[in-house]
């Protein structure tokens, strides 16, 4: 079942990681992007921190899964910090043309402090995260890292429950105001449990 799930977790980053090629591919007014107004669309400084946003949160999408395999960190601990570097980076880059963005988000004020609390949690976590890993708190790191990608991985909840509230409700401007504060929040509440556990099985380990 954890290796299914493992798999699964691996799967949605990715695939949702990928999702921003579609945008050179194909017309970009369909989605999300559907809901926005020719004049913001055609915003020089806008494109450049929605491209920023979605491209480098691609990056961060696909390669921060792999941080959490035991097996990369005990076999290439020298891969895993150069992939922490690249997720760094492109959290930093994400995060930040992200908090631009979020201020025309569709939906009005709700939606604007959705995105833009889930930009300061995930920029928040992950600097202070790659603090404590200079510090030598792997421990600390680690619990920081579990609560980044959990922000990180909204891309991913966001599209899994976009559209199982657009059914639900019958309009999309509501859907999108709840979205912007379920995407991420229960995803939070779930690295805090996850946390607490890993707690606990080490306290149980130091006992012994």
């Amino acid at each position: 079942m954890k290796k299914i799930f493992w798999i699964l977790f691996g799967v949605l980053s990715v695939i949702v990681g990928l999702y921003p090629i579609t945008y050179f591919l194909i017309d970009r007014r369909f989605g999300l992007l559907a809901s926005k107004s020719f004049e913001l669309l055609s915003d020089t400084l806008w494109n450049i921190n929605f491209y920023g946003h979605v491209i480098f949160g691609g990056i961060a999408l696909i390669i921060g899964w792999l941080q959490f395999s035991e097996k990369l960190r005990k076999n290439n601990i020298e891969l895993h910090r150069k992939i922490g570097k690249i997720y760094l980076l492109s959290v930093l880059i994400s995060g930040i043309c992200g908090l631009y963005i979020g201020f025309y988000a569709t939906g009005g004020i709700i939606s604007i402090l959705g995105f833009i609390s889930l930009d300061i949690i995930w920029l928040t976590t992950t600097i202070l995260g790659f603090n404590a890993v200079r510090k030598s708190n792997i421990e600390l790191h680690k619990k920081l890292m579990i609560y980044s990608y959990s922000a990180c991985f909204a891309a991913v909840t966001l599209r899994i429950w976009l559209p199982i509230l657009i059914v639900s409700i019958g309009d999309f401007i509501d859907a999108y105001r709840i979205v912007t504060w379920l995407c991420w929040v229960p995803n939070v509440i779930v690295a805090y449990f996850i946390i607490n556990k890993r707690n606990s099985a080490l306290n149980s380990v130091q006992k012994q």
